[in-house]
């Protein structure tokens, strides 16, 4: 008998740290064994001039959760978004189970397991939206909660049915730093927004590009800073999700040489979509509708120049899927609604590591080891799942993506799997594309077709991420710039 369930054999193995010819051994779905010419296993798998990555990690999906603005359905369940996910090269995603007013956040976590459990294709953990931080939230749920493997919490600055005051925000920190959790913020300036959106509705601007006008840069920048301020007063790290502007972006590096543990996260459509795509005839601009929206074209650039500066740790996708020819979807409040009633939300989970891959690693923006990092690595460890994920090393799950680096594919809503009536990246030339996805050693994913099993997704309970002994109390201030391992 042999020694391996599974060879993976002549492939490239590529981590955020190394890039080596190795064989990789499985068995019992852990990676057991890297190195040439491993004995037969039980199966092979001939990866020959291919290169082999972690399994890629989404750390920021929205799946079955309707629009909190809008109340449109979402197009995904957890069975239709995670075979998506996983045709993409992902393994795991972290999507969010959202508290609602007058909710017990514990019953928000039995609902959403109801959702996911027994349905998901791919591995899942989950992040907690805190809506509603009451006396028992913050002193009984959440403790117990971080205690179960629920890690991570968001909060958001905007949206009426999910915003915090700065007060209430600081309360979630407090608690967040007390048990050594994570937290996530949707950095927007809402009061700003509703100004300048009624501004724009009583001018009579109501079409999709006028998205781009309310939530204008500054706005994002004035509450990223703030937000910054928060974590450094509460003594805690913090993640800017979806970062959309190159002088957010600005405040998170600043932060950063000042040695504050601020952690960046941006998004597919921040890079490959502009304010003209909103800016297309009729509801056509409704596509591409998020919030933030994408910006211009030199907003775009500055984005991929804060890479360089090393602002962004993370790049997810941020799928929020509505269907734009769908009664219940991007224009469910009717044929052409105004801007701030348009669904926000794009897909991209599939999308999101080709689009990458191609458009920064094929180019030169980006070198693969950075690449690795921002789509799988540091969402590990900054989410408490490294080693375990997120990796190729012996001990880690046998969670893989083997890339064809010379794949040529043109993007289409036809070869996508999400269950969407479009996708915003619509004819984009591709090179670079996981041909195959396997987790825990089986293989889920080849060559475009899903060939997993219907809910062999696990949920994974996760620890806390490490972090510099100087942030234990409020307002300590922090010595040099921590990485959380990163």
């Amino acid at each position: 008998m042999s020694s391996f369930d599974l060879v993976i054999r002549g492939g490239t193995v590529v981590t955020a740290a190394d890039r080596y010819p190795a064989d990789i051994g499985v068995r019992d779905g852990c990676i057991v064994a890297l190195g040439d010419s491993l004995e037969p296993g039980e199966e092979e798998l001939d990866a020959s001039g291919k290169l082999v990555l972690p399994g890629g990690i989404d750390s920021h999906v929205h799946l079955d959760q309707p629009s909190p603005e809008t109340g449109a359905r979402s197009a995904n369940d957890f069975r239709s978004g995670t075979i998506s996910a996983a045709c993409g090269g992902n393994t795991t995603i972290l999507p969010f189970v959202r508290q609602l007013k007058g909710q017990s956040l514990r019953q928000a976590v039995v609902d959403y397991h109801e959702r996911a459990d027994g349905r998901s294709a791919i591995d899942y953990a989950f992040h907690l939206i805190v809506a509603d931080p009451t006396a028992q939230v913050l002193g009984q749920e959440l403790p117990a909660l971080f205690h179960d493997g629920y890690t991570s919490v968001k909060v958001y600055m905007t949206y009426d049915s999910l915003k915090l005051a700065d007060g209430e925000i600081l309360r979630v920190l407090d608690v967040v730093r007390e048990h050594g959790a994570m937290t996530m913020v949707h950095a927007e300036n809402a009061d700003c927004i509703t100004w300048l959106t009624e501004k724009l509705l009583d001018r009579g601007h109501t079409a999709p590009k006028f998205k781009a006008v309310a939530h204008a840069p500054p706005e994002e920048r004035e509450a990223t800073h703030r937000a910054i301020t928060l974590a450094e007063l509460a003594g805690v790290p913090i993640l800017i999700v979806h970062v959309a502007s190159g002088e957010a972006a600005e405040q998170i590096r600043w932060a950063q040489r000042r040695g504050l543990p601020i952690y960046g996260e941006t998004c597919p459509q921040y890079l490959f979509l502009t304010d003209e795509d909103i800016d297309k005839p009729g509801m056509e601009g409704a596509k591409c509708i998020c919030a933030p929206p994408p910006g211009s074209l030199e907003n775009q650039e500055a984005l991929w120049r804060t890479f360089e500066t090393g602002a962004f740790q993370v790049f997810s996708s941020d799928h929020a899927p509505f269907r734009y020819d769908d009664p219940k979807g991007k224009l469910v409040q009717g044929p052409n609604p105004p801007f701030n009633r348009i669904t926000n939300g794009l897909p991209g989970i599939e999308a999101r590591m080709p689009m990458l891959f191609s458009g920064a690693v094929v180019t030169g923006r980006m070198d693969i080891h950075r690449f690795v990092a921002l789509t799988s690595t540091n969402a590990a460890k900054l989410y408490g799942l490294y080693p375990r994920k997120g990796t190729i090393a012996i001990g880690s799950d046998a969670d893989l993506a083997i890339w064809d680096p010379e794949r040529e594919v043109t993007m289409s809503v036809d070869i996508l799997h999400d269950e969407m009536d479009y996708t915003p990246y619509e004819g984009t030339k591709i090179t670079g594309w996981p041909v195959v996805t396997l987790l825990r050693g089986e293989v889920i994913c080849r060559e475009f077709e899903f060939v997993g099993a219907q809910g062999a997704g696990r949920f994974l309970r996760c620890e806390a991420p490490n972090r510099p002994a100087s942030w234990q109390q409020p307002g300590a201030a922090a010595p040099g710039a921590s990485q959380v391992g990163i």
